[in-house]
């Protein structure tokens, strides 16, 4: 077990809950938020005491604060931040509103760099901050500019903290492409996938949560620790794959667009 306090947004689901799982594993303590009460506090009921598990929104400036001053009064110090939280509101198609946008915006990037803030000068030798982005932040389908926007945008923090943090905390991000979450939504649920959702990965498969957990569970690690300022595609291969019309199985019919 590594002796380290980890502190997770975004905790209770999904990828965010593979990550509160994972580390509970490896660290000392995990404290982790979520704004769903009902799957936070299970959570953290079948974790056991190594878990600390906070209510509340990080959209909301006031939660922040009481969210980093209870792990600084009783850790001392942390060793990573992982900032998974996000939400989406859609976008321009959907009329996606002024204050709609600007909560993914509060959720995706102001409350990481908050957390950044407020944890900046009580990180541990050796900490780490991963900040869990899309590839979104470089690809998108139509009406998603609200969350793309805020992947974009984390990923632009990332390089600027590992410049400003340097010596304090490493900053790193991962982009997940397709991950399929049904299994840490619905437990006794297992993903099945159809050969074409799987061929047009390279890597043959789509993604699982612990394809993020595990990279993001390296990235914290001392053997990590020449590695700041990165971020990490993590998508089967999708991204570099172009894709013409009636090559590899693809075609494009204009009046279905």
């Amino acid at each position: 077990m590594l002796k380290k306090i980890c502190v997770i947004t975004g905790g209770a689901n999904g990828i965010g809950r593979c990550l509160v799982e994972t580390f509970v594993a490896h660290s000392e303590h995990v404290a982790f938020i979520d704004k769903d009460k009902k799957a936070g506090e299970k959570l953290a009921g079948q974790l056991g005491d190594r878990v600390t598990f906070m209510h509340g929104d990080i959209a909301d400036e006031t939660m922040l604060g009481i969210f980093a001053k209870y792990v600084i009064d009783r850790f001392g110090s942390i060793d990573c931040l992982i900032n998974n939280a996000a939400v989406s509101h859609k976008g321009i198609l959907s009329d996606c509103s002024f204050s709609d946008f600007s909560h993914a915006l509060r959720v995706g990037v102001v409350a990481p760099y908050m957390l950044a803030k407020l944890f900046r000068d009580h990180f541990a030798p050796g900490a780490s901050i991963i900040n869990i982005s899309s590839t979104r932040a470089f690809m998108s389908s139509a009406d998603t500019e609200s969350y793309s926007a805020a992947k974009g945008a984390i990923n632009a923090l990332t390089h600027a903290l590992a410049v400003s943090l340097a010596g304090r905390a490493r900053v790193n991000s991962i982009s997940p492409g397709w991950i399929d979450t049904s299994r840490y939504r619905f437990p006794s649920t297992e993903p099945v996938h159809p050969d074409q959702d799987r061929r047009q990965h390279p890597a043959r498969r789509v993604g699982k949560p612990e394809d993020i957990a595990e990279l993001a569970l390296f990235l914290s690690k001392e053997k990590a620790g020449f590695i700041t300022g990165q971020n990490f595609t993590v998508d089967g291969g999708m991204t570099v794959q172009m894709i013409y019309h009636d090559e590899d199985g693809w075609s494009f019919n204009p009046d279905s667009v």
